[in-house]
Protein backbone atom coordinates (compact mmCIF):
# COMPACT_ATOMS: atom_id res chain seq x y z
CA UNK A 1 0.00 0.00 0.00
CA UNK A 2 1.20 3.47 -1.16
CA UNK A 3 2.13 5.59 1.95
CA UNK A 4 0.25 8.59 3.31
CA UNK A 5 1.06 12.10 2.63
CA UNK A 6 1.42 13.67 6.24
CA UNK A 7 2.05 17.09 8.06
CA UNK A 8 2.73 17.64 11.36
CA UNK A 9 0.64 19.85 13.64
CA UNK A 10 3.80 22.57 13.77
CA UNK A 11 3.89 22.81 9.56
CA UNK A 12 0.25 22.75 9.24
CA UNK A 13 0.09 25.39 11.70
CA UNK A 14 3.13 27.57 10.03
CA UNK A 15 1.02 27.89 6.85
CA UNK A 16 -1.88 29.24 8.14
CA UNK A 17 -0.12 31.46 9.55
CA UNK A 18 1.60 32.22 6.59
CA UNK A 19 -1.91 32.85 5.19
CA UNK A 20 -1.97 29.69 3.08
CA UNK A 21 -5.04 28.81 1.37
CA UNK A 22 -5.71 24.57 2.49
CA UNK A 23 -8.37 22.78 2.40
CA UNK A 24 -8.74 20.92 6.14
CA UNK A 25 -11.12 18.60 6.70
CA UNK A 26 -11.92 17.60 10.51
CA UNK A 27 -13.69 13.54 10.55
CA UNK A 28 -14.12 13.41 14.10
CA UNK A 29 -17.67 13.06 15.85
CA UNK A 30 -19.90 16.11 16.82
CA UNK A 31 -19.22 16.05 20.52
CA UNK A 32 -15.30 15.82 19.94
CA UNK A 33 -15.34 18.78 17.33
CA UNK A 34 -17.51 20.56 19.99
CA UNK A 35 -14.45 21.03 22.32
CA UNK A 36 -12.48 22.65 18.99
CA UNK A 37 -11.65 22.79 15.78
CA UNK A 38 -8.89 24.13 14.03
CA UNK A 39 -11.08 27.38 12.51
CA UNK A 40 -11.17 26.87 8.45
CA UNK A 41 -11.72 22.95 9.03
CA UNK A 42 -14.87 21.59 7.48
CA UNK A 43 -16.43 18.98 9.54
CA UNK A 44 -17.34 15.29 7.96
CA UNK A 45 -17.46 12.85 10.52
CA UNK A 46 -15.63 9.98 9.26
CA UNK A 47 -18.79 7.70 8.58
CA UNK A 48 -20.25 10.56 6.34
CA UNK A 49 -17.14 10.45 4.34
CA UNK A 50 -18.48 8.33 1.11
CA UNK A 51 -21.72 10.04 1.24
CA UNK A 52 -19.98 13.32 0.74
CA UNK A 53 -17.33 12.64 -1.84
CA UNK A 54 -19.41 15.47 -4.51
CA UNK A 55 -17.77 17.83 -1.80
CA UNK A 56 -14.11 16.78 -2.95
CA UNK A 57 -12.61 17.95 -5.79
CA UNK A 58 -9.55 16.03 -7.29
CA UNK A 59 -7.91 19.06 -8.42
CA UNK A 60 -7.03 20.23 -4.63
CA UNK A 61 -4.93 18.89 -1.73
CA UNK A 62 -7.06 17.77 1.24
CA UNK A 63 -5.64 18.03 5.04
CA UNK A 64 -7.30 15.39 7.21
CA UNK A 65 -7.81 15.67 11.10
CA UNK A 66 -8.81 13.65 13.94
CA UNK A 67 -7.82 12.96 17.66
CA UNK A 68 -4.81 10.73 16.92
CA UNK A 69 -4.22 10.86 13.09
CA UNK A 70 -5.81 6.96 13.15
CA UNK A 71 -9.24 7.90 11.97
CA UNK A 72 -8.13 10.83 9.48
CA UNK A 73 -5.52 8.05 8.50
CA UNK A 74 -8.22 5.81 7.00
CA UNK A 75 -9.75 8.54 5.45
CA UNK A 76 -6.48 8.78 3.85
CA UNK A 77 -6.48 5.90 2.35
CA UNK A 78 -9.83 5.90 1.50
CA UNK A 79 -9.99 8.94 -0.47
CA UNK A 80 -6.80 7.92 -2.36
CA UNK A 81 -8.04 4.87 -3.84
CA UNK A 82 -10.73 7.11 -5.59
CA UNK A 83 -8.02 9.11 -6.67
CA UNK A 84 -8.02 12.26 -4.69
CA UNK A 85 -5.23 14.20 -3.29
CA UNK A 86 -4.87 13.64 0.50
CA UNK A 87 -2.43 14.26 3.54
CA UNK A 88 -2.96 13.48 6.97
CA UNK A 89 -2.29 15.25 10.04
CA UNK A 90 0.01 13.22 12.05
CA UNK A 91 -0.30 13.37 16.07
CA UNK A 92 -3.94 14.97 15.52
CA UNK A 93 -5.52 17.38 17.84
CA UNK A 94 -4.29 16.05 20.62
CA UNK A 95 -0.79 17.41 19.50
CA UNK A 96 -2.42 20.83 18.17
CA UNK A 97 -1.17 23.75 20.03
CA UNK A 98 -2.62 26.61 17.71
CA UNK A 99 -5.94 28.14 17.67
CA UNK A 100 -9.17 26.61 18.22
CA UNK A 101 -12.95 27.93 17.40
Amino acid sequence: MEEIQIITPEELKKKLEQGEKLELVDVREDEEVAQGMIPGAKHIRMGEIPANLDYFDKDKEYIFICRSSRRSENVCYYLKDQGYKVRNMIGGMLEWTGETK
